[in-house]
This record gives structure tokens, sequence and C-alpha cells, in this order.
């Protein structure tokens, strides 16, 4: 297995389950359907075609089953939670660093005209139920982004971001009690 794939899968595995890799616990952690999905969107980048070919399957019998919409070039850093199933849809632009966190009805899509491109989202970002990111936006490490704000424009680090039209509240550490279970390679 890739190096890169089989750190980004103990990374997610351990955002879950924080104790030490098993394959008694990847399998219980299969049960989780945000890990389960992932871990097959994983590997369908197996070099492998044995490996890459029933990924792609199983990914997209996940993908109508839960509702994810997360295209496999979409760059995810270890440590991504899916905290509950139901729709989320990911541009395949948009790229997404680590032990970040992601609740169900979210969009986090590409935007054309003025603000053309679709969101970078950097390490330890919490993206509350109904979150809407769009466009060629920069989320900041260590941001909250509260249950149903609609996100358009850059987020500094440090940060709460809250309500539609959305407002930015500076705080130091806001993710500290939300992102349980980070991965420190």
């Amino acid at each position: 297995m890739n190096t890169e794939i089989k750190q980004c899968i103990k990374a997610d595995l351990f955002r879950i389950n924080p104790s030490s890799f098993s394959y008694k616990k990847l399998i219980r952690g299969l049960g989780s359907k945000g890990f389960k999905y992932m871990f097959f969107l994983r590997l369908k980048k197996h070099k492998n075609p044995i490996v890459s070919i029933p990924a792609k399957c199983m990914v997209w019998l996940l993908t109508y089953r839960y509702g994810f919409q997360i295209p496999s070039v979409t760059p995810i850093g270890g440590g991504f939670f899916i905290g509950h199933f139901g729709t989320i849809v990911i541009s395949v632009n948009a790229s997404i660093g680590e032990n970040c966190n992601i609740a169900h009805g979210c969009t986090i899509g590409a935007a054309r005209g003025k603000n053309a491109g679709a969101p970078q989202i950097k390490n330890f970002v919490w993206i509350g139920t109904g979150a809407v990111l769009v466009g060629n936006i920069q989320v900041g490490p260590d941001v909250m982004i509260a249950p149903n704000a609609f996100v358009n424009f850059d987020v500094p680090p440090n940060s709460i971001v809250i309500g539609n039209p959305a407002k930015i509240i500076s705080k130091e550490n806001p993710t500290k009690k939300y992102i349980n279970n980070a991965w420190i390679d």
C-alpha cells in the first residue's frame, strides 16, 4: 500500500478510535459510515488495480447510499472526520488539511465570476451542519465554522465564523473541544 494512503487511513481511524493500529480496530472502524467512505475513497488512489478497482466500485455505491460527493482527486489530509451521514458535497478543486471535521448538509463548492475558484481549507477546521463555503477563499488553521454559516470570504486563523451573512469572531483555540483525537504524526 502506498505510504501516504496508509498514513491517511491510520489518521482517519485514529479520529474515531484513538489507540494503536490493528486490523481488528480497522474492521470495527468500517462500521462508521464516514470512515468507511474515506477508507475506500483513499484506496481508490492506489496504484494497484486489484485494490483501486473494487475501491472505485465501493465509492460509487457508498456515494449513493450515504449522500457523500467527494472526488477522489480532491486533496484531503489525514484525520478527516465525517460526523454524520447525509449530503456532503465537496468541489474537485477544493483542498482540506489535516484533522478536519465536517458535518452533514455541508457544501464546499466552487464559484464563478469575481470569486472564481474553490475553498482551500487548512488544518484543524471544524465545519458545522449545513455550512456552505464557496469561492476562491482561504480558511486558516484552527477555525470553527458554525452550523448554517455561509462563507464566501477569507477566514483568518483562530476564528469562529457564525451566521448568514457570516461574521468572524477572533478566539484562541476555538476547535480545542470540537476536534477530538487529533492525529499528530
